[in-house]
């Protein structure tokens, strides 16, 4: 499997307004045109964070684990209906409460992403798709700060989980 590089993600601004519009190619070959993703944090009650581990085709950060849920916001979806789809295909979660924690843009060298944020608490049967993710897991936070910098996670995790959680 192989992302849709002809995928049309919506082009915006630092505050989310939609300027244009540009192909999946065309946000992670280096062009660093700014494009929006959500992202959802599951808790459960005991305070472990589930991660997914993201599949080895994946054409950025691949074989790494990152945020529970994370994905592109399509051309005419908000922030909102992005993020139940998203959460529905990666781990067939329908009944869940998300709470907004904020957003920020997020840079490496391939692209620039305006990232909103989001956690939830989550008890539930947890269903991970096996045509988006490799694997997924609670992990305790001191998993997480053992693995921070030793190539394990992604940097877009590690640096939005010290932001907002740590």
């Amino acid at each position: 499997m192989k992302d849709n590089q002809h995928e049309v993600f919506p082009i915006v601004d630092e505050e989310g307004t939609i300027i244009g519009q540009a192909t999946r190619g065309e946000c992670h070959n280096g062009s660093r045109l700014l494009h929006a993703v959500v992202h959802l944090h599951v808790f459960n009650a005991q305070g472990d964070v589930y991660l997914q581990k993201r599949p080895e085709w994946k054409d950025i950060q691949p074989g790494k684990w990152d945020t529970a849920v994370g994905g592109h916001i399509d051309y005419g979806e908000t922030p909102e209906e992005a993020l139940h789809r998203e959460v529905r295909e990666e781990l067939g979660i329908t009944d869940f409460t998300p709470e907004f924690i904020g957003k920020y843009v997020f840079e490496s060298k391939r692209e620039r992403e305006l990232v909103y944020v989001h956690r939830t608490n989550y008890e539930g049967p947890i269903l991970p798709s096996k045509d988006e993710l490799d694997d997924g897991r609670f992990w305790s936070i001191q998993e997480i700060r053992e693995a921070m910098g030793q190539g394990v996670l992604t940097p877009n995790f590690e640096h939005e989980f010290e932001q907002f959680f740590l």
